[in-house]
């Protein structure tokens, strides 16, 4: 056999050369199989022979995993920083509504009309979410806002939680009974097993989305689950109204139209609006849904390969835990795979991001002075036979207009797909006009003042928000009530550290 091979190859050198190519990317291959032996039995030295304390069962409290993975912990620390800006947002705080005033009026009626701010770290998740005007001042002049539930994805003190006192018992209590309970932030225990160190899911409306479309999510590959934990909560859902209990609607479905459907057939609305008294929808933030539809989830990346860049130190390989734009660290992230000068690879993510914006900044001009006319039209005595269409049309509007915006870095996770959804928005804003226009017109109306909104405290003004007063009481209910549900906390053990 090897002597009539040698022979094929003196008549044709090309066959020859066709071996040794296999060959060699046959020893390439093996190479790289090695070299990820290596490091993964590297990674595997870190975590089990360096451990100084054993964690186990559900436990909150980041700084003691950070005794055994100090890289990680320290990373993750990072999380509280703020000092990055790109062209639009970063991690530092930022008054969206102080900027783009037309969203006051697009959430009239909504908690979100009284305060929105560009998200920041890990680290500030729980005193974010207790300082926002949209959790009210439970125990101090307005009650609570919002349901236990909102604390979700705030804290591994939440999995904690659902254990000791039953995932329903959780859902469906009020947002200020576990004020003393959710007082650590996101951290180890949010997407680690404690023994293993495997990445795990610890929130249960994953796993019973998996489940009601027929999938099973104990068999996600390694690389899936790079994604999934964080699918955890950077995802669309929703509150149900009779137990407040977390549900991802994705039965049909994760496009915006599928997730549509979804509600309309469940009849689910968040709040009616307060000036067009349109049936609103409320988006969340749908980034793993959003990111799936786009070229870099198609090639088969995850989340974490760049959010969580990996990291090197003393031939030790890890990930940094500073979650977090990827402009931050262009190095790491994006020139692993484009060979070109940081400054083109920001300039074509800004490219995406203006032309995104660009028409959402289009759609809340013209979606606010939909709702606006709306209130007109009810305002001139307009019947719900008259408003039906209209109202149809807003919804869907302020639907897709909301999935998009809501979504961290949608128009860079699928910058088609956005363009795409803020396209229909924009569609359906103009045919809500013309069919507002078509019942002002029937009532006399024929040229209709617009209010000025052109700031936030117009607007807010405008939609009837006492925001004085509603400071006021939130600015006394942190100085009272959330150093008690703290120092309640330090008491029991289940906060130990101030960090």
């Amino acid at each position: 056999m090897f002597k009539k091979l040698a022979e094929a190859i003196k008549r044709k050198p090309i066959i020859g050369w066709g071996i040794f190519a296999v060959v060699m990317v046959g020893v390439f291959a093996l190479g790289i199989l090695a070299a990820s032996i290596t490091e993964r039995r590297a990674e595997i030295a870190t975590l089990y022979n360096n451990k100084k304390i054993e964690i186990t069962g559900i436990n909150p409290h980041n700084e003691e995993w950070g005794i055994n993975y100090p890289r990680e912990y320290n990373t993750w620390k990072k999380t509280a920083d703020m000092d990055f800006k790109s062209k639009h947002l970063g991690n530092m705080p930022e008054d969206v509504l102080e900027s783009r005033p037309e969203m006051v009026v697009l959430w009239a009626g909504y908690a979100f009309s009284r305060d929105y701010s560009a998200p920041r770290g890990h680290m500030h998740a729980i005193e974010d979410v207790r300082n926002t005007l949209r959790t009210g001042c439970p125990e101090n002049g307005e009650g609570d806002m919002q349901p236990g539930t909102c604390w979700t994805c705030k804290s591994p003190d939440v999995p904690r939680l659902m254990h000791e006192k039953g995932i329903e018992n959780y859902y469906k209590a009020k947002w200020s009974d576990w004020g003393a309970e959710v007082v650590n932030p996101i951290g180890c225990a949010d997407c680690h097993d404690p023994v293993t160190m495997n990445l795990t899911i610890t929130r249960p409306a994953l796993i019973e989305a998996f489940q009601r479309q027929g999938k099973d999510i104990t068999q996600a590959t390694p690389q899936e689950m790079r994604s999934l934990v964080c699918a955890q909560c950077h995802v669309e859902y929703y509150f149900t109204k009779d137990n407040k209990y977390l549900t991802f609607p994705w039965d049909g479905g994760m496009t915006v139209e599928a997730m549509e459907k979804y509600y309309d057939e469940a009849e689910f609305t968040d709040w009616t609006h307060a000036l067009s008294k349109t049936p609103m929808l409320k988006a969340q933030h749908p980034d793993y849904e959003i990111f799936l539809l786009g070229p870099h989830a198609q090639r088969g990346l995850s989340c974490a390969d760049c959010h969580m860049p990996y990291m090197s130190e003393g031939g030790i390989k890890y990930s940094n835990h500073q979650v977090m734009s990827p402009l931050k660290n262009v190095s790491n992230t994006c020139q692993t795979c484009h060979r070109d000068s940081e400054e083109n690879l920001k300039n074509y993510v800004y490219q995406y991001q203006d032309k995104a914006l660009e028409i959402r900044d289009r759609i809340e001009q013209e979606l606010s002075k939909a709702h606006i006319m709306a209130k007109t039209a009810w305002d001139k005595g307009a019947d719900d036979k008259e408003m039906a269409a209209s109202l149809k049309l807003l919804r869907q509007a302020q639907w897709r207009w909301d999935f998009a915006v809501a979504s961290h870095g949608a128009s860079f996770h699928a910058p088609v797909e956005t363009q795409r959804i803020l396209a229909h928005s924009l569609d359906k804003t103009m045919l809500a006009q013309l069919e507002l226009q078509k019942v002002l017109f029937s009532h006399g109306v024929t040229d209709m003042q617009m209010p000025d909104i052109s700031t936030k405290d117009k607007a807010q003004a405008y939609i009837g928000l006492d925001m004085k007063t509603l400071k006021d009481k939130k600015d006394n209910w942190i100085k009272t009530v959330v150093p008690q549900w703290l120092e309640k906390a330090k008491k029991e053990g289940k906060l130990t550290a101030n960090i």
